[in-house]
């Protein structure tokens, strides 16, 4: 006999009564490990069990980067035109819109300037719900100016890119992107002012193929996918299997196409590190 017989049938609770658990609370990663979403956020958005950096936004990113989450925003009404009268599936400016409206953000970056332990910086950081981050005129021209505010103030700049690559609804408008943003790159340079890039998960496409790889310092978080084309286009181009995770962090690392892996956890206090040894130089 079971320790436990139901002696009322029919027994309902009404909907108003019913406990649910919100939606959200929990966080799974790839290993199987279940994290609060509030201890997450006090992580650094780092899984506390197994390391994994989930991805997160500019919003994110810029609370764990300036001082005490004050920066002021760049460019922030900036938008994207319809140069090409696009459309696919909707039209250009519609997709533009509704992207907008369901993550309340303008384009696929954001710029902004404050204090990083007390080191005046410019951040430009990719967003990739934003049509997969993907790189427009609007991302190039903000990237662009931001870079322009670091030459004239003489302030450091951190690129962090997280991108499909190329948007396909600007086609050309958007290749150029590459071309400007790395010339403004290269006057940075001229005028020896630090430019760090940290590429996450995913950096793709012709953001790789640019300002992403052309930093001072190419940082990356761990286990973030780095790379230009697809697994399968690289493999019918060249004719041979790949290794294991060739387009990992780790293996980019391990082949000289970045400096070092930081954990998430401790961004903030690596790049005070790395700023603080090159303003002594």
């Amino acid at each position: 006999m079971s320790w436990f017989e139901r002696k009322v049938k029919g027994i309902t609770t009404p909907t108003e009564q019913k406990k649910d658990a919100p939606d959200g609370l929990w966080f799974k990663t790839p290993n199987g490990k279940i994290v609060h979403t509030r201890e997450l956020k006090n992580n650094a958005y780092v899984s506390p069990e197994d390391g994994f950096h989930v991805r997160i936004g500019s919003k994110e990113y810029f609370e764990i980067i300036f001082d005490n989450n004050k920066f002021t925003e760049m460019d922030a009404k900036l938008t994207s035109g319809d140069p090409l009268k696009f459309i696919d599936s909707k039209p250009y400016p519609k997709r533009i819109v509704e992207t907008q409206s369901k993550t309340q953000l303008t384009d696929a970056v954001r710029s902004a300037h404050g204090k990083m332990n007390g080191i005046d910086i410019v951040v430009s950081c990719m967003d990739f719900a934003f049509i997969g981050g993907s790189m427009g005129s609007v991302v190039g021209e903000k990237i662009a100016r931001a870079i322009d505010f670091a030459l004239a103030n003489k302030m450091p700049f951190l690129m962090i890119s997280k991108s499909g690559g190329a948007r396909m609804m600007e086609a050309g408008y958007s290749l150029m992107q590459m071309a400007k943003t790395s010339a403004k790159l290269a006057r940075l340079s001229e005028a020896g002012i630090p430019y760090i890039s940290l590429l996450t998960d995913p950096t793709t496409g012709g953001v790789s193929a640019s300002y992403a790889m052309l930093g001072d310092f190419n940082i990356a978080e761990p286990g973030s996918l780095i790379g230009f084309a697809g697994p399968r286009i690289i493999r019918d181009t060249v004719g041979k299997d790949l290794p294991k995770g060739f387009q990992s962090a780790e293996f980019v690392l391990d082949h000289g196409f970045l400096d070092f892996i930081v954990d998430r956890r401790d961004l903030k206090k690596q790049l005070t590190t790395l700023l603080s040894m090159l303003n002594n130089n």
